[in-house]
């Protein structure tokens, strides 16, 4: 027998010593996971567990989800980011409570066609919360799957993705869910993407990289493109102590989230004559610079005090900060209206 075929008993050894202690695996209910495995979609662990103990303080139950005021949901989420993520998850509990009374469904078919649950998902709400022998395929197995048996098909195209699925899915013992969280601490803790600490793996000696001298190499992913860049200047507008505020349009990048009065362009010059044309007054000071990367696109966002502006057309609204502290920020915008506040108080 091939010894990869035998690596559960190495791995799962090495994952009952080494296993991270986080909240949703001391309670694996299937509301856990999936709330979990939501928020850590694209996002590391550590800043996810303040913001999973507070959502589950707040909305401890699908129910408890599915009754939540979308604006609740997006102030919960705030900080955290890719906020259709959110909105699937709340959309999926409403689903949930009202086919399934509440409960997580354990058919596959059915987990999948719930909003935002793909099939890495639905392999962990199945195997973790249900004990079901399903694979969970992710990012850190995809690494992990790729330098152990030396396939050098990129992991980001379907081909390769199937191929390491099959793997896993060959090799998948009957303890699925702890296989499939070993092999995500495997992954981040050990078989990191970057100078992988291959000397302390359990698996080291079965590894076809580590052998080939591949290990820095593989796995093989498509370049990603290069985000786009622009320049996001926004106004400070301030009235009897309170700031004006923009409501985002319902559908695209972050959506239905209010921010400052905002416009992007290619250059600062031609941003600030945008503004003064949007508001109908004059940048001032320049008095805040930060820049914020998104996984496709990068803001250079600079904000100016703004003089002799009107309220202009549309979803605009005066807050003062104990006002603002209650609505759901879009993105950097919170840290601006931080900032912001000192001047609200003169």
């Amino acid at each position: 027998m091939n010894q990869l075929d035998q690596l559960p008993i190495p791995l799962l050894q090495w994952y009952r010593e080494n296993a991270r202690v986080l909240p949703w695996r001391s309670d694996p209910t299937p509301y856990h996971v999936w709330v979990s495995e939501i928020m850590l979609q694209q996002t590391r662990v550590a800043a996810v567990l303040d913001y999973y103990r507070r959502f589950l303080e707040a909305v401890p139950t699908v129910a408890d989800l599915a009754a939540l005021p979308e604006d609740a949901l997006m102030k919960l989420w705030q900080g955290l980011g890719y906020y259709s993520r959110a909105r699937n998850l709340h959309k999926a509990a409403r689903e949930i409570a009202e086919k399934y009374g509440g409960a997580i469904p354990e058919d596959k078919k059915d987990v999948r066609a719930l909003p935002g649950i793909g099939e890495y998902t639905a392999g962990a709400i199945l195997s973790m919360a249900y004990g079901k022998h399903e694979a969970a395929v992710d990012g850190n197995v995809l690494r992990v799957y790729a330098r152990l048996y030396g396939i050098e098909s990129d992991v980001l195209k379907s081909a390769g993705r199937k191929e390491i699925t099959t793997l896993v899915e060959k090799t998948l013992p009957a303890r699925a869910g702890d296989f499939n969280e070993a092999l995500m601490d495997l992954g981040s803790e050990v078989c990191v993407p970057k100078h992988p600490k291959c000397e302390k793996c359990p698996l080291h000696g079965e590894c076809a990289a580590l052998r080939l001298g591949l290990e820095n190499v593989l796995p093989i992913r498509t370049p990603k493109k290069k985000q786009k860049e622009s320049i996001a200047c926004c106004a400070v507008m301030i009235q009897e102590g309170k700031a004006l505020f923009h409501l985002r349009p319902s559908k695209g990048m972050l959506s239905s989230m209010w921010e400052l009065p905002m416009v992007l362009s290619d250059s600062e010059k031609d941003g600030v004559k945008m503004l003064e044309k949007l508001l109908g007054g004059e940048a001032g000071e320049r008095i805040w610079t930060y820049t914020h990367v998104f996984t496709h696109r990068i803001w250079h966002m600079k904000a100016y005090l703004f003089h002799g502006a009107k309220e202009p057309e549309g979803d605009y609204r005066w807050y003062s900060c104990e006002e603002y502290r209650e609505i759901p920020l879009a993105g950097p915008h919170a840290k601006l209206a931080a900032y912001i506040e000192p001047y609200l108080e003169e």
